[in-house]
């Protein structure tokens, strides 16, 4: 069979060799046949006559070789495509509608896909990664669904879980990096031994970290990104063993990673060890994780994750017998959770994702629908040439190869077109922030978006396909022969099917548009929760201290003199500094013991988020005062411990008291008297996470010494757009120390809008989707009333003559847009309903079956519906019953 295949390959990829040779060939059989009936003593003319005879027409003779060789098939493909682009191209109203719809709905869908393939279908790049997970710790109790896991649950669970091969730990972080003078803040991770031997992947160069590696006396080694070593050391292949300082601190650089290798989304330049003390591995220690530091581990050949999640929890259980903390645990709801390590990244982006692709999906089925009764409209215009055709003996396989080729050729040219179309949305998308979704930095345009659009394309032909060839095998050939000539209707199988799929069509755009409505509603809402402080005219941008070069002392020298240096620039109203603002993807908590409450049976201590902040930063950021003061600058310099609490946290711990002069200790633990903090205000709740946070976690502020952090974030409130003091504040940083560098510079209200790229990019494209599906079901509206006054012209015509008036034929038309309107709108609201229902999850604050949103998408709909048939009923009102007479 291969070489059957092969020879048929070369044959058409030297078809012209093979028609020269197989004439040449012929010529020589047939000079040889009449050499020796002239040599039998025949007359050379009477021989060529006899052979003439003999062999018949030659070119049968070729067509038997084509046969054989299986080259007439290619060739009766050809001229179908010859014959079907004809018929395109005779009507360029209809080409160019089909195609427009179907690169619009073939665009919509590739470029959601493409975002669904690179995020949620493709596989990490890793070796087998589906035996990849992950396990974090959660206290839903205590108000905290997900914790990461602690240094000593890495030591613990390290080869004593049998279904794991190997079990690793790692941090996200930012470092300087560079020499004096030429210093960057460059993404980094801090990792375990066994992290790049869990992944699978190894340094292309040099080697990985060792266990000997893993204390703070001995971690000054680093492992570089392909990326890293080429932009910085010119890809030098002697790069090991040369030392680069991070945080400036020299470490010897001891690998060098392969170019394919990409963490998750992550853009991390430099890898170092994750070092620790052993008082940092103790039991006390073991739920302390914070959600900094995440486990990874790969499951052995042919265990489960329920194997794993089983010997997880027994371990846990065994562990918990001597932990002088379980009890506290225990109530706090404690639990380790084994999770797919793809499926736990993506987890928050995929309903969303989903959606959207269901919302394309139905797109390309209104598309679809609108395509078809366009199609059958023009069936219906061919069926007397179809008709004659068989009577002339077309068989049945022939006429519906001719439909599949030519519904074919059409998705396939619609296809090509969705492609540049959808390269253009995944450029759209790119502008609409996909990049920072998780994965997003490998959602492009390739060879297997392009594969899918091609396959989809041919599918698609052949559907198209089976209507239509139904509808053409169908009919008595006798009835279809005199059809045209009677001028009669179609037959009333036929309309009901293009009338199903007209209200089909309004049934899809409906449910698109209502989803649009609730996605766009739900956004309405998320923007306008306030996020606890005034929002306008501030900066924030992050700055990394050196442990090496800034100790306690000298890190609160550098942030005293930041503070005065921004404070006497031009357009500064205030300025403050704190270890994590708002909005800046990190939502950690931690526990706070509060003097006089006494837990429930059954209550753990909840986890809060903990703030240090130092100079004015609650009127740089806008805070409200409910009650007291505001921490200081003097509070930072005082031994006096002070503290200042949002009202949730009041709330929740004083329901009926003031919390001003209540006293705290920081942790899951009282402590000494001269150890707890007093609260000396209460200010606003604040939104941390984003603006759809619901649950009031409650927030602590401590005065910065006690809450001293690697980095810190600046927030600069400015009388001048906080954009154009970027520059002064890069300037006064360095001012101070030229190493230093500061990051993340963005106004805040670019923060929050940052933060909402989840709902607003969706919304957007769920009210693009919705406004082309109102287009497509106008046009198909149009279309097959349009038809069906054409068809019924005659019979128009003679009722008129008989004393018809024309508001009667207009409002006979009118009263079946009506119906079908309804039609469309009944199952519209049942499946507006369905998916309300589906998309709850994201849906902030708006239910599922929302009436205001029911009735407008009601509303919009009757009015295209409406003005779509309005155009057809003024024909048929106006027909001339004369000129419809003299036709016959």
């Amino acid at each position: 069979m291969f070489k059957r295949f092969r020879s048929l390959l070369r044959v058409l990829t030297r078809r012209r060799n093979f028609e020269e040779g197989m004439s040449e060939e012929l010529r020589f059989h047939i000079e040889q046949w009449t050499d020796d009936l002239v040599r039998s003593g025949m007359s050379r003319a009477k021989a060529a006559r006899l052979i003439r005879m003999e062999l018949g027409n030659l070119d049968n003779i070729k067509a038997d070789c084509r046969e054989a060789f299986g080259v007439h098939l290619f060739d009766e493909l050809r001229r179908q495509l010859s014959y079907a682009a004809r018929l395109l191209r005779k009507a360029p109203g209809f080409t160019a509608t089909a195609l427009l719809t179907l690169a619009v709905c073939f665009g919509a869908n590739l470029t959601i896909f493409a975002v669904i393939d690179s995020v949620l279908l493709r596989p990490l790049p890793f070796p087998e990664p589906d035996r990849l997970m992950t396990i974090f710790n959660t206290y839903p109790k205590a108000g905290v669904e997900r914790d990461g896991s602690s240094l000593t649950n890495y030591y613990e669970r390290r080869g004593h879980i049998p279904a794991f091969t190997s079990l690793a730990i790692y941090r996200y972080g930012t470092e300087i990096v560079g020499e004096t003078g030429s210093t960057e803040r460059q993404q980094t991770m801090r990792v375990s031994p066994d992290f790049f031997p869990t992944l699978g992947l190894g340094p292309a160069i040099g080697r990985t970290f060792t266990d000997e590696e893993t204390t703070y006396q001995t971690d000054d080694v680093a492992i570089l990104s392909d990326t890293f070593w080429r932009q910085r050391y010119n890809a030098d292949p002697n790069v090991i063993g040369r030392h680069i300082r991070v945080n400036s601190v020299p470490r010897t650089v001891i690998g060098v990673l392969p170019p394919d290798f990409r963490f998750l989304s992550s853009d991390t330049r430099v890898f170092l060890p994750l070092a620790s003390r052993p008082e940092d591995r103790t039991p006390l220690q073991r739920h302390s994780g914070g959600n900094v530091t995440q486990m990874i581990a790969r499951l052995k050949p042919g265990a489960t994750v329920a194997q794993a999640q089983s010997q997880i929890d027994t371990q846990n259980a065994s562990l918990e017998v001597d932990d002088p903390q379980a009890k506290m645990i225990a109530y706090a709801g404690f639990r380790s959770v084994v999770v797919s390590f793809h499926a736990d990244h993506v987890a928050a982006i995929r309903p969303t994702l989903l959606l959207l692709q269901a919302g394309a999906i139905a797109l390309l089925l209104i598309g679809v629908v609108n395509l078809v009764n366009l199609l059958l409209v023009r069936a219906s215009s061919r069926v007397k040439e179809l008709a004659v055709r068989q009577a002339l003996g077309a068989s049945r396989g022939y006429v519906v190869s001719e439909v599949v080729v030519e519904t074919t050729l059409l998705t396939l040219v619609g296809g090509l077109l969705g492609l540049a179309i959808g390269a253009g949305g995944i450029r759209l998308l790119g502008a609409l922030g996909a990049d920072r979704l998780p994965l997003g930095g490998r959602i492009a345009f390739d060879a297997r978006l392009a594969l899918v659009a091609l396959v989809a394309a041919i599918i698609l032909g052949i559907v198209f396909a089976v209507p239509i060839a139904w509808f053409n095998l169908r009919r008595h050939l006798g009835n279809a022969l005199q059809s045209e000539s009677r001028g009669g209707t179609s037959g009333r199988a036929a309309q009901i099917l293009r009338h199903s799929f007209i209200v089909s069509q309004i049934a899809l755009a409906f449910v698109l548009l209502a989803g649009a409505g609730l996605l766009g509603l739900s956004l309405q809402r998320a923007m306008a929760v306030s996020p606890g402080f005034q929002s306008d005219h501030i900066l924030t941008g992050q700055i990394l201290l050196p442990w090496a070069d800034y100790p306690n002392a000298a890190r609160l020298t550098f942030i005293e003199s930041l503070i005065d240096k921004i404070g006497h620039r031009p357009g500064v109203l205030s300025a403050g500094v704190v270890n994590n603002v708002p909005f800046s993807g990190n939502s950690g908590k931690s526990a706070a013991t509060v003097m006089g409450h006494v837990l429930r049976p059954g209550e753990s201590p909840r986890g809060h988020y903990s703030y240090g902040v130092a100079g004015d930063y609650f009127r740089a950021m806008g805070f409200s005062l409910r009650a007291g003061r505001f921490l200081t600058a003097d509070d930072s310099r005082r031994s006096a411990r002070v503290c200042v609490v949002d009202e949730d946290f009041a709330r929740y711990y004083w329901p009926k008291a003031s919390a001003v002069g209540q006293r705290l200790w920081e942790g899951s633990e009282a402590g000494k008297d001269a150890e707890a903090f007093t609260v000396v205000g209460v200010v606003g709740g604040v939104k941390q996470a984003g603006l759809t946070e619901d649950e009031a976690q409650g927030a602590i502020y401590y005065p910065y010494p006690f809450r001293i952090g690697d980095s810190v974030f600046v927030a600069v409130r400015t009388s001048l757009p906080p954009e154009s003091f970027a520059l002064t504040l890069q300037q006064v940083v360095r001012q101070i120390d030229p190493d230093i560098p500061v990051n993340d510079l963005r106004a805040m209200e670019t923060r929050i809008a940052d933060s909402l790229v989840a709902r607003r990019s969706p919304a957007l494209l769920a009210g693009l989707f919705s406004a082309i599906a109102l287009l497509l079901t106008a046009v198909g509206t149009y279309g097959v009333l349009s038809y069906a006054v054409a068809q019924r012209r005659r019979e128009i015509g003679l009722r008129m003559a008989l004393g018809a008036q024309p508001g009667q034929i207009r409002g006979q038309f009118f009263s079946l847009s009506l119906r079908l309107l309804a039609g469309g709108v009944v199952l519209g609201v049942i499946g507006a309903w369905l998916t309300g229902r589906a998309m709850r999850a994201v849906l902030f604050h708006v239910p599922a079956f929302n009436w205001a949103i029911l009735s407008g998408a009601v509303l919009v709909m009757g009015f295209v519906s409406l003005i779509a048939c309005l155009l057809p009923s003024q024909r048929a009102a106006r027909i001339s019953p004369m000129e419809t007479l003299a036709e016959e």
